[in-house]
């Protein structure tokens, strides 16, 4: 149960004050020096305002015109009612946006935007952290090259990156890094101040590092480290780690950076609105693991494409072939060793979490309340951008899940 907070409303960054003035009184300054940028509530204001934090690297868009979003705005949907999981007492749609500090929401119905909301310091043409909805691009990317022949799933991932050899992903195969079945001694707590996540953070530069810090200097020397705990190919574990060392490999097998992958196989294809942007370490690798920042909208076309099986604008982006591997694929015995009450039934599949649900939803989730959820059944998309106090979704997944069905089912029941 999450401990008592002050509002959504309460800490509004904007209402407060960050960072506005030139300069900002200094009990209205955000520092990354510090570690004030990741605390609550001040991280209501950073994670619409990345890239003041630290260096970043944008994800082109291209030079093509924008795809528009066709807008068809309903009036009804703030009223849509529903039990919030532990609960007795109905909640509306629109009580659930602060209740789960949403920071700026996109719902689209066959395409078309139905609902659009902004809170606090994100604007409509704004950017927020992705956290680990970061990871389901990846993931995605990386299937795309499993079925262009490119990458062999079966493979070892020190066959392609050979500097890994000594480390836990030596002999952890591709398949096993993109479903995050590996044995690695890393904890994802983020509530432990000595898990390996943030050993991984500070190796990344994402996080100020202390005085005297002499562990890994960049996300690659921090892969190198990892040992192994246990066997590859057990039950699930969600571990960031995975989706670097899945980065490593795509830049390896391609040539070319995370960013620019993502930026040629989804990023220009889609007709953004704006370039994205990712922080990077000190050499200029991209945190696969979570540091994409995006449009609302841009992340909500993004669920579009997988929603239409990786078409858009008339054209096959990425293989359909992708998308169906996504959805259907996965083991579902290897889940609940992972143990998350709330996602019963759920899969683990190319770094996209599969529902199983009666409408087939499946979705990309990041810590704090980021997701892409997409419900097919429904042919409805939300992308969501928030900054929960906790991290962990278990704390927001109750307004959020019931939620986004409730909205599915009155979407499907009330068309226009």
């Amino acid at each position: 149960m999450a401990p008592a907070l002050p509002t959504a409303e309460q800490t509004d960054p904007v209402k407060l004050g960050w960072m506005l003035g030139s300069p900002p009184p200094p009990d209205k300054i955000i520092r990354f020096a510090d570690g004030s940028f990741y605390t609550f509530p001040k991280f209501r204001w950073t994670f619409s305002n990345g890239r003041q934090m630290g260096p970043t690297t944008h994800v082109s868009r291209g030079v093509a015109a924008p795809s528009a979003l066709p807008r068809a705005e309903r009036d009804d949907l703030d009223a849509v009612s529903f039990v919030p999981l532990g609960k007795t007492e109905p909640m509306s749609w629109a009580q659930s946006m602060g209740a789960n500090y949403t920071d700026g929401i996109v719902v689209l119905h066959r395409g078309r935007i139905v609902y659009e909301r902004y809170f606090g310091a994100l604007r409509a043409d704004g950017q927020h952290i992705a956290q680990s909805v970061t990871q389901s691009f990846f993931g995605t990317v990386g299937a795309i090259l499993v079925a262009e022949g490119k990458l062999d799933p079966n493979a070892k991932v020190a066959q392609y990156v050979p500097e890994l050899k000594d480390s836990a992903f030596d002999d952890a195969t591709i398949r096993q890094v993109l479903d995050v079945r590996t044995g690695l001694q890393y904890s994802e707590a983020c509530a432990d101040p000595k898990g390996e996540i943030w050993d991984q953070v500070r190796a990344g530069g994402v996080v100020p590092r202390p005085p005297g810090y002499a562990g890994p200097q960049t996300l690659y020397e921090f892969l190198q480290s990892v040992k192994k705990e246990g066997e590859h190919g057990g039950p699930f574990a969600y571990k960031t780690v995975n989706s670097d060392a899945l980065g490593w490999v795509i830049r390896r097998v391609t040539g070319k950076s995370v960013g620019e992958n993502l930026s040629e196989r989804i990023w220009s294809q889609l007709g953004m609105e704006q370039d994205a942007c990712f922080s990077v370490d000190s050499v200029g690798t991209e945190f696969a693991g979570g540091g994409l920042n995006t449009g609302p909208r841009d992340l909500a076309r993004f669920g579009e494409l997988m929603r239409n099986d990786g078409r858009a604008g008339g054209r096959q982006v990425l293989p359909k072939a992708v998308v169906d591997d996504i959805r259907h694929g996965g083991d579902a015995s290897a889940f609940p060793a992972a143990s998350y009450p709330l996602l019963p039934g759920w899969r683990y599949r190319n770094m996209w979490w599969v529902s199983n649900n009666e409408h087939g939803a499946f979705a990309a989730r990041g810590i704090h309340g980021q997701a892409t959820y997409i419900d097919p059944e429904a042919e409805r998309v939300i992308a969501r951008y928030a900054s929960f106090p906790m991290a962990v979704n278990g704390f927001n997944d109750p307004a959020s899940l019931p939620a986004y069905h409730a909205l599915a089912q009155y979407l499907m029941a009330n068309p226009r």
